[in-house]
């Protein structure tokens, strides 16, 4: 299955089906970023020789600069098209909301309670496939133009 969401099709064309609201949710989570970010937080907690909570920061920063440009990268590999903003934007906010779901950086701060996390995680999981459809998805295929017509004035 391609990463990028297939959110328009031309009428009559052969291209594959718009993707639905399932389909969406998958491609919208940047799972392959969330698995990092589990290797990246477990390393930081192992080593009790550094301010865990600056490097987390740091390293926060860091993953959720690396998602937008790896999200643009992914949806704009097949096929050459153009990147699909919404989608690296949406799956870019996604990142951070798992990763306060999953702690790191925030539960080194009194604010943070574990359960805060996991009601954003299911709220924007819930809502995230409906937000794709009102923001611009980029630019779709160009469409050949009408001929000229060969005959003449009527």
């Amino acid at each position: 299955m391609p990463r990028r969401i297939i959110d328009f099709q031309y009428q009559g064309a052969a291209s594959p089906p718009m993707d639905g609201y399932f389909d969406k949710v998958i491609k919208y989570i940047p799972s392959d970023v969330v698995a990092a970010w589990l290797l990246v937080t477990s390393l930081i907690k192992s080593d009790n020789t550094i301010d865990q909570a600056t490097v987390s920061w740091i390293a926060f920063a860091f993953v959720l600069v690396f998602t937008f440009f790896w999200m643009r990268w992914q949806t704009t590999k097949e096929n050459t098209k153009t990147p699909h903003y919404s989608q690296t934007v949406i799956a870019t906010i996604a990142f951070a909301v798992w990763a306060f779901a999953l702690g790191a950086p925030f539960a080194y701060y009194d604010f943070y309670r574990p359960t805060y996390g996991s009601l954003a995680l299911i709220g924007f999981t819930l809502v995230a496939p409906l937000l794709g459809g009102y923001f611009p998805a980029g630019n779709p295929p160009p469409v050949a133009p009408n001929p000229p017509s060969t005959s003449g004035p009527q």
